[in-house]
């Protein structure tokens, strides 16, 4: 039987992946801001609200694919057989280099 392999999820998302994406959506709010205030007015109030719900409410769904589809491309499995071998590679090159160092002095 195969025995099964432990991963590590390692998650490298950085403000900088998704800065864009609330740049886009902070122009999408204050575009339908700026649509309700043209729109406002002693007849029209119940059309401004709903222009601004309406727009929010159809762009909320792009805003979430695009944040999780970008959070998903960011998380990484790792083997922890391979982290633990590069470990080993790492603490005798260390090693190599204090011997070497010390047999120098």
């Amino acid at each position: 039987m195969n025995e099964l392999q432990k991963y590590q999820f390692k998650c490298t998302l950085s403000f900088g992946d998704i800065y864009g994406q609330i740049i886009v959506w902070l122009i999408v709010i204050f575009l339908s801001l700026a649509t309700a205030l043209a729109l406002w007015s002693n007849e029209g109030q119940i059309y401004a609200l709903a222009t601004v719900g309406l727009i929010l409410v159809l762009s909320l769904p792009f805003l979430l694919f695009a944040f999780v589809t970008t959070l998903l491309n960011n998380i990484q499995l790792i083997p922890l057989e391979e982290n633990s071998e590069r470990k080993t590679r790492s603490q005798r090159a260390q090693s190599q280099q204090k011997a070497a160092t010390s047999s120098a002095g």
